[in-house]
Formats: C-alpha cells, sequence, structure tokens
C-alpha cells in the first residue's frame, strides 16, 4: 500500500520511511485475558446492544456491561447510556493506534501534496482501525451511517484529495450532534460541492439555467426522500438558492469553500411553500436548508434509514413514527432521536436478525477475537472484493443497508474466515488457541468459544457441526456460521 506523498520517494509510509514499531497498530493492544460468554439460549439484552450498537464486542464486554446492572435489560440500558455520550468514553487506545494517520490531519490545501492512491488507501486504513479499536462504537456506526446517507465517490476529481477532509471535519464532527448542522456543513463541503457539482452551479447571465445536481439529490437523497413530496419546480428553485458556491482554486486557502455574489442568482424563490427574499445573498443555503432539514418528511426518511440500521431491513411503522417525532420534538438532535429509537419495543425484539455488510462483518471477526492488524493490502483487498470499500461508492445514494446486495460475498467470508483462523493474512493475526482457552464458559460442552462468537448458546446441530470440526478449523467454522453472518 503506497502512502507516499508527491514529494518524497517510495515507502509504506506517506513520509519515506517505515512506520516506527511504537506506531504499528498492534502494539497497543493489551493481552487477552479470561473473559465470559452469554449463558443464555437467545440472544439476550446485553448481547444485542452489544451486536446492534458495535461493530461487533471485544473479549471482556460482555462482563463489562453485565456488571452494570444484575437485570440484563437494565445493563443494556445502561450500555446505551454510555455509548450516547461518547465524549465520555476514554478513547485513547484508538487514538494511539492511528497516531500513524497524523498527516490526514493536514489542511484541504496541504492534502493535495499526497499521492492519490496512497491517500485512499491510508483513509481506508484509517476507518478499518477505527472502527477496530475505538471504545466509541456508537459513534463509529454513526459514522458509516452518515457516510452512506452523504456518500461521496472519492474517485471523482479533487474529491480524490477532499474526502479526507470531509469524513474528518463533516461526517466525524457532527455524526452524533445535529442533523441540520450535519445538512450545512456537508452542503458546503468542498468534497460535495465537487461530487455533487455545486462547484459550478452558477448564473451570470439571465438566461442561465442553474445545475439542479446537488439540488435534487438534497431533496431526494439527503433529507425529504423520493416520496417526499417536493415537485420539479422545488428542485428548479432549490438549486437557484444554491447558486454561487465553489471551491478555491488558488495559491492561498486551496480546496476551501468559497461564496461568489457575482455568480448567484438574487432572485425570490419560492420552495415548498416557503419564500426565500430576494436580496439574501450566501444566506440562501442557510434558509433553504432549514426548510429541508426539519421538514415532516425529512423525519420520516431520516427515522425510516436509521431504523433499518438498527432493527430490522423493513422498519416497523410504529417504530419510524416514535423516531420521526423525537427527530421533530428534538430540532433533529441525532442523540436524542437514537435514544428514542432504542426505546422502541422494536428494537428491543428484534434480535439477530440483521445481516452483516462486508465491512461490518470483517471488523466484528477482528474486535470479538481480539485479533491484531495493521489494515494494509492482505485485508483491505477483501473490502474491495466483496465490494464494501469505505469511500468507493459510484453513486450518490451509497452502499445499501439491506441483506440482499450483500449475499454473493458468503463464499469470500468463508475465504477471509480461513484464512484469517489460520494466520494467512500478512499483518493480521489472531490466537484461537488462547481466545478458546480464555473463554470461562469452556465447560459448556468444551465449545465456551461458541457462545462467545454467536452471542448465546450453541444449538445442537452447531455443537455438533463444532465437534466434527477438525480443531484447526474450529474458529474459521464459527466465523463462517450463518449465526456469526446476524447481528
Amino acid at each position: 500500500m503506497g502512502g507516499a506523498g508527491a514529494s518524497v520517494g517510495c515507502s509504506d509510509s506517506p513520509f519515506g520511511f517505515d512506520t516506527p514499531a511504537f506506531l504499528q497498530f498492534g502494539s497497543t493492544d493489551k493481552p487477552l485475558a479470561p473473559f465470559s460468554a452469554p449463558d443464555h439460549s437467545e440472544i439476550c439484552a446485553v448481547s444485542h446492544c452489544l451486536n446492534r450498537l458495535t461493530f461487533g464486542a471485544v473479549p471482556g464486554d460482555y462482563d463489562r456491561v453485565s456488571a452494570l446492572h444484575a437485570d440484563k435489560d437494565q445493563a443494556a440500558d445502561a450500555f446505551i447510556k454510555q455509548q450516547l455520550d461518547p465524549e465520555s468514553i476514554d478513547d485513547t487506545l484508538a487514538e494511539r493506534a492511528t497516531q500513524r494517520f497524523e498527516y490526514l490531519q493536514h489542511t484541504p490545501g496541504d492534502l493535495y501534496n499526497f499521492t492519490i492512491d496512497g491517500l485512499l488507501d491510508e483513509m481506508l486504513s484509517f476507518t478499518v482501525i477505527r472502527a477496530t479499536k475505538s471504545k466509541r462504537q456508537l459513534q463509529e456506526v454513526m459514522v458509516h451511517f452518515w457516510t452512506d446517507h452523504f456518500n461521496i465517490d472519492s474517485s471523482k476529481g479533487d474529491c480524490r484529495w477532499l474526502t479526507a477532509a470531509h469524513d474528518r471535519d463533516v461526517i466525524r464532527r457532527h455524526a452524533m450532534g445535529s442533523f441540520p448542522e450535519l445538512l450545512k456543513a456537508t452542503a458546503k463541503s468542498p468534497a460535495m460541492l465537487w461530487y455533487l457539482d455545486g462547484r459550478v452551479n452558477t448564473k451570470t447571465k439571465n438566461d442561465d439555467k442553474p445545475n439542479e445536481n446537488y439540488a435534487r439529490e438534497l431533496l431526494e437523497l439527503h433529507t425529504l426522500g423520493v416520496n417526499g413530496g417536493y415537485t420539479q419546480t422545488d428542485v428548479m428553485e432549490a438549486a437557484r438558492a444554491l447558486t454561487g458556491w465553489g471551491v478555491k482554486d488558488g495559491l492561498f486557502g486551496r480546496g476551501e469553500p468559497e461564496f461568489q455574489k457575482k455568480h448567484h442568482d438574487h432572485g425570490e424563490k419560492k420552495i415548498l411553500g416557503h419564500t426565500i427574499p430576494a436580496g439574501a445573498g450566501h444566506d440562501d443555503m442557510d434558509r433553504l436548508l432549514d426548510i429541508v432539514s426539519l421538514h415532516p418528511s425529512t423525519a420520516n426518511y431520516i427515522a425510516t434509514k436509521l431504523c433499518a440500521r438498527f432493527i430490522d431491513d423493513a422498519p416497523p411503522t410504529a417504530a419510524v413514527t416514535a423516531v420521526s417525532k423525537e427527530f421533530l420534538a428534538s430540532g433533529g438532535d441525532i442523540r436524542k432521536t437514537l435514544l428514542a429509537l432504542f426505546q422502541t419495543n422494536a428494537f428491543r425484539e428484534q434480535r439477530g436478525n440483521k445481516f452483516k455488510r462486508p465491512f461490518h462483518y470483517i471488523v466484528s471477526a477482528l474486535r470479538t477475537t481480539g485479533g491484531t492488524t495493521d489494515s494494509k493490502e492482505p485485508l483491505l483487498k477483501f473490502l474491495h472484493r466483496m465490494g464494501h470499500a469505505p469511500f468507493h461508492y459510484p453513486t450518490p445514494d451509497g452502499y445499501p443497508e439491506e441483506a440482499t446486495p450483500w449475499l454473493s460475498t458468503i463464499p469470500w467470508r468463508w475465504n477471509f474466515a480461513i484464512r484469517y483462523a489460520r494466520n494467512e493474512l500478512k499483518g493480521t493475526q489472531c490466537d484461537s488457541k488462547a481466545l478458546e482457552r480464555l473463554a470461562s464458559v469452556g465447560g459448556i460442552e468444551k465449545a465456551g468459544l461458541m457462545p462467545w462468537l454467536l452471542g448465546r448458546l450453541a444449538t445442537a446441530d452447531e455443537l455438533e457441526a463444532w465437534h466434527a470440526c477438525p480443531d484447526g478449523d474450529r474458529l474459521a467454522l464459527l466465523l463462517g456460521s450463518p449465526a456469526f453472518q446476524l447481528f
């Protein structure tokens, strides 16, 4: 994987030299200690919340969350409360694990100094490591949710450099904050202005027609939804309100957003029954976004997508209604909206019915087995082969959430499970023997690892398959099992 800047030689480092050992990902890990696994035949509330709010529990998580309260349901509620307050969670381990990506903190202008392939590869590596090591797991899950919702194809134009700043300054900064503020940040993001052609949406002459690309996706994909009640006239009026925004391309401030008054349509606009008066200038954008960010159709659309992620691919109407109501009542507060979702009966009752997408699957395999990785090409190629490498989706709708498009990846998952369990992926390792030894419920039919990876006690058929499998391939069997594919 080449991460070299434009002015340095080839190396595994963007700075032209090998990454020091103390910055390698695995060096920050603590040795595995004895841990407990679920001892229920069905998925309990603790296991359910660990499944849904994270990319997979790490050894010791079940003990830690269960210790929050004697009652499993209340322990799960306490865990939800913790995850909804990510700033209170010490994330030193993840910060140390990602120190070698310090250059991703550069200004948008400085990011242009790096080679394209190296920068995108390093972004993907960073994303895998954050998802794997962060204790602020719900925040990481929401980063991926919003990345898909406001998808940007990193291969288009200057998005090849600007996506790194978009991920850092827009998605990660606002993932657990306010939807209206997140929407405004995405609208003014240089990467979005490039991807959906906002930078070329100008009016300099009376007969100029605005570029409708971003305006259409704003209404169809980012806010109201395709059935949200807007018209073609609304799209055209929204496009007029968005004229004049571009991306600096000079010696100073390259890659920063800018508004050019001379390229803006200063006339009156009428959108969704609201009037934006003439002469508002660059405030036209904010007034437009205020109209659509808290529109009832937006609330329903966002609630439906959130419920699809956390409850079911086809979420029940009652849950969507409850979440939509809180979205509007809270002014688009993402944490309050999520709390309303987690309090629905549907969230609490529908367990183990969601199919992991490939990124989720690979990260959960690393997390649940206590594995280590340098997150380089041998691991990343599986994300590419399964079609789920972040920042690489070509259309504005983002990677699909529902299971059907991902079922064809099952053979590649089996391939990954076998190679990972056998430690055949250079730079990525796990100790299956130690993992099995430290699972403190090993007295259950000598298969203590099974309840840990399955989130419940194994069935008779699963135990039979376990005992029939050679010792060296038992971990691969579990990682490739139907139950581990679900969460």
